[in-house]
């Protein structure tokens, strides 16, 4: 089948290949004439894994293309997926002008019968818009159908070509009958295709994100109470994720979420409460312990160096919001930069991935270095942001002889707490009891 897929960002770009990888034709359409071209010439633009392997695959078999014309790019496709941002506006909510500037444009070039995805996280009443502006310079008939993408950052790539399920808002059958053509070969293990009303679907996409990161903030929250109580976190997770009415994923306890969804979907749908005149309590309590948790370790650092940390060097390992990613958004790795730097302490940072999207942002107000023990040279102590697979096991001798403190503040919980305290470290971690030097 032909596919357009508009917007070369993370999710039209893996979308875009993934629909390849299983033989259609897929254009992908973009403004960015540098991106276009970079693109079209192997050059892979954001890092996931297993991503461009299956990329360069689809380019060489010319299953895969790029282009700046809309007008070429939808061309005899027979669905075309909006995969465009959404960022939130000053007052939180959504901010559609992209999806609906590309939909106005669509209705001045279709010719005949076509699907119209919105494949970006959209809020409740976006289909009718996206209809009403193709309404108003096309009187053909189409179809617009909400197809939330429920990708994770990292996994990307098993996400959508083993999804758990595919969920579409249509109540057309005529599109139905479409998508459940592209869909067929992600689910033939069983996983389900979800057929519901567009708002519905709408609504799914946030109300999985904002229940995901509700458990995240829930459990900082038992952490919290954890270190007041004198109980171990970690066995309180263990505790409750073996209920299977809770599940195992979501519960470990950390600085807070990031990233390009959980924060942005939560903030859009209190908006759209807001909207309705409903006061979306949990979710506003959600944002708020976020907030808070962030500088979870701010005040054990502070501590430690008895408020006075003007002038102390240290070393910051992790800057993306989570692993196998270079996402940076909202990442609380930034906001632990913001404050230390505030006090005069010297941040120098390693992340194996996100270093050139920090520069690009904060410049050379903090020190970065190309592999994780350059940072700990002189420090005085580690904070641990991100929970990258290389630091889980560390070369302790190397951490022992670089830094000048073995002091480390670890905001995921990284280490065993019996096994800092044997090798006579100073170690605040999450929820767990503090090993004191």
């Amino acid at each position: 089948m032909k596919i357009a897929v508009i917007g070369t960002g993370y999710v039209g770009l893996v979308s875009g290949t993934c629909f390849a990888e299983t033989g259609n034709t897929v254009v992908c359409v973009d403004i960015d004439k540098n991106k276009v071209n970079r693109l079209s010439s192997g050059e892979i633009t954001i890092y996931e894994p297993g991503l461009e392997k299956l990329f360069l695959r689809n380019l060489k078999e010319h299953r895969l293309s790029f282009t700046t014309n809309l007008t070429e790019g939808i061309q005899d496709a027979k669905i075309i997926f909006l995969a465009l941002p959404t960022p939130p506006g000053e007052n939180g909510s959504a901010d559609l002008k992209y999806i609906l500037g590309v939909s106005e444009e669509l209705g001045k070039l279709l010719t005949g019968y076509k699907v119209i995805v919105d494949k970006s996280t959209v809020p409740v009443g976006t289909a009718d818009k996206v209809k009403a502006a193709i309404s108003r310079n096309y009187k053909g008939e189409f179809d617009v159908v909400s197809n939330p993408e429920f990708l994770r950052e990292g996994a990307a790539i098993d996400d959508f070509m083993k999804p758990d399920r595919v969920v579409i808002g249509t109540t057309s059958e005529r599109a139905k009958k479409l998508m459940t053509e592209i869909y067929e070969p992600f689910v033939r293990q069983g996983n389900p295709l979800i057929f519901m009303d567009e708002c519905s679907a709408e609504l799914t996409k946030y109300a999985a994100n904002s229940f995901l990161a509700t458990k995240i903030s829930f459990m900082n929250e038992i952490a919290r109470l954890c270190e007041f109580l004198g109980a171990d976190v970690d066995m309180v997770r263990r505790g409750m994720g073996s209920d299977d009415r809770i599940g195992r994923r979501f519960l470990f306890p950390g600085i807070g979420y990031g990233g390009s969804c959980f924060p942005k979907d939560v903030q859009a749908l209190v908006k759209s409460s807001d909207e309705v005149n409903y006061d979306f309590q949990i979710l506003n309590a959600v944002m708020k312990v976020n907030e808070g948790q962030k500088l979870h370790l701010i005040p054990a650092i502070k501590k430690y160096f008895k408020n006075n940390l003007k002038g102390k060097r240290i070393a910051l390992w992790g800057l993306a919001f989570k692993p196998n990613t270079d996402d940076i958004r909202e990442a609380p790795a930034l906001s632990m930069i913001d404050a230390l730097t505030k006090e005069g302490v010297q941040i120098v940072a390693f992340d194996p991935e996100a270093m050139s999207n920090v520069k690009k942002q904060l410049g050379n107000s903090i020190g970065y270095v190309e592999n994780q023990y350059d940072a700990l040279k002189d420090a005085d102590a580690l904070v641990i942001a991100t929970e990258w697979s290389e630091f889980r096991t560390p070369d302790f001798d190397k951490l022992n002889t670089q830094m000048k403190n073995k002091v480390i503040f670890d905001g995921r919980n990284l280490f065993d707490v019996q096994k800092m305290k044997e090798l006579g470290y100073h170690y605040v971690s999450i929820g767990r009891k503090t090993i004191e030097s």
